[in-house]
């Protein structure tokens, strides 16, 4: 293998070929910036990957005239979210009314979704997508960040740029290089992944609450089933298998029979985590998506809040990287027009905690929240609005070439 590196210069470098990195790399492309992206892996084939495109998201394809190839795509759509309480049914959120092109969520597999924006990338001649590039430090000039050294296929990189862009997730190496730390809320809980077969033409509420929750996820011939515990609890072993068994029997006795086929194996788990950083930039590099603010698997944020970043990055950092580089107080724009609706969704995400992972007793009437739900139609509408626009939309000001 070349030990020496291969040397690249550019305008933009992205680590992480995730959502936001590769929106950004897209946006930034399309406004005539030079940009390269570079992604540890060689494929976007990860299992329970957030995979849910809200309504805001899909607007944003929309402008940038790829909407009608997304729907193309394998997806299913909800267009409200259903809870079942100990039998009983109740509308939590409902995106009838929302003032987007379409008025449902999008449940689709995160590689395709992946894979569209790659290929967008591909036809920009100023996009460069490296995979099986994974960043292992940066390249300083005093305490400025004027580039990458990564390790690829064929050995060493080095990428100097005007602007670093950090989206390699809640675990970034970037993010450590640059000594940047999160501040982490304390978690309430953890989520078990797995997946059940779906009989044909069957129907089952989206959330499922009661002994802790349930979220069923319609896949066409399977569920995507995430079973939300307390912190700490799954120890993978047979007897916490049978109790697993037990709990998502209670909360969905539908699943009864198709739990037996269910190995230890087959049961991931993800430590929810729920941290962002105080501040998302330093000079010459900037934090977004999940490397800035690592969101709960709740409501199925991420994804969407991580394309709202790269959007408000694209379009407030554009101009500065065709001028030269952007200051720091340009970079603090992006954090200051993107720190609130994260924060405020955070907040909102560990308020819920609690009551996700609490075991009610059989006996117990349903929670005075969800009987207000079933009275409030106008509350209903106010939940879709805020799961499926957000508190803050993006648009896209670098249209289609």
């Amino acid at each position: 293998m070349d030990s020496n590196p291969l040397k690249l210069s550019t305008d933009c470098v992205i680590a992480g070929g995730g959502p936001a990195g590769l929106m950004l790399g897209l946006l930034l492309a399309r406004a005539g910036v030079d940009v390269v992206v570079l992604e540890k892996h060689d494929d976007f084939l990860r299992d329970f990957r957030g995979d849910t495109i809200h309504p805001s998201t899909q607007d944003a394809l929309a402008e940038l005239g790829l909407l009608d190839e997304f729907l193309r795509l394998p997806h299913t759509d909800m267009s409200r979210v259903t809870l079942r309480y100990r039998g009983e049914d109740v509308v939590l959120a409902d995106f009838s009314r929302l003032p987007t092109r379409r008025k449902a969520i999008a449940f689709m597999p995160q590689h395709h979704f992946l894979d569209l924006l790659a290929r967008a990338s591909a036809e920009e001649p100023r996009h460069r997508l490296l995979r099986g590039t994974r960043v292992n430090g940066l390249i300083l000039d005093g305490d400025r960040v004027v580039g990458v050294r990564a390790e690829g296929p064929q050995g060493p990189v080095e990428v100097r740029s005007r602007l670093v862009v950090a989206c390699d997730g809640r675990d970034s190496d970037v993010r450590r290089e640059a000594g940047l730390v999160p501040h982490r809320s304390r978690n309430a809980m953890d989520v078990l992944w797995f997946r059940l077969p779906r009989e044909a033409d069957e129907h089952l509420p989206f959330f499922h609450a009661g002994d802790g929750g349930l979220i069923a996820i319609d896949r066409g011939d399977f569920y995507q089933v995430a079973h939300i515990i307390r912190a700490g609890t799954w120890q993978p072993s047979a007897p916490a298998l049978d109790e697993l068994r037990a709990r998502v029997t209670r909360l969905a006795p539908a699943f009864g029979e198709r739990l037996t086929a269910l190995g230890v194996d087959d049961v991931k788990l993800l430590r929810v985590r729920i941290e962002r950083l105080r501040r998302w930039h330093r000079d010459g590099l900037l934090c977004i998506g999940d490397a800035a603010h690592a969101m709960s698997p709740a409501g199925g944020v991420g994804v969407n809040l991580a394309i709202q970043d790269a959007i408000a990055a694209a379009n407030l950092l554009a101009p500065a990287l065709l001028r030269g580089r952007p200051t720091p107080a340009a970079l603090a724009r992006v954090q200051r027009r993107r720190a609130f609706p994260a924060a405020a969704i955070q907040a909102l995400q560990t308020a819920m905690q609690r009551p996700m992972v609490l075991s009610r007793r059989s006996s117990d009437t349903m929670p005075l929240a969800l009987r207000v739900l079933r009275r409030a139609a106008p509350l209903r509408h106010l939940l879709g609005r805020l799961i499926g626009v957000g508190l803050r939309p993006e648009h896209v000001r670098s249209p289609r070439r």
